[in-house]
């Protein structure tokens, strides 16, 4: 294992893509942390608040709807259940 490494390390293209990179990745982490970035970040959070609120907007309004929905045929199978019952009772009378 440690030959491999050490043939890594040797190989001077390899070594410079690996310097790179960690110079890469510091200066990114500067980027990413800068005042400009974090207005960034901050505006981009605050829009998906907004959506968030009107999806859970719509969501209650869908939710309301449903139960009215419900409510309505359980109405409608109750009339019905009375209607029949009412019917079977007048022809027992009969």
């Amino acid at each position: 294992m440690f030959k491999h490494i050490c043939e890594f390390c040797t190989d001077r293209n390899k070594m410079g893509v690996l310097l790179g990179g960690f110079l890469l990745g510091t200066a990114g982490v500067r980027i990413l942390s800068s005042d400009d970035a974090k207005k960034v970040y901050t505006e981009a959070t605050a829009a998906v608040l907004r959506g968030k609120e009107d999806i859970m907007t719509t969501a209650t309004n869908i939710r309301e709807n449903c139960d009215d929905i419900l409510q309505d045929a359980k109405d409608i199978n109750e009339r019905r259940a009375a209607e029949k019952a009412e019917a079977v009772i007048e022809a027992a009378a009969e």
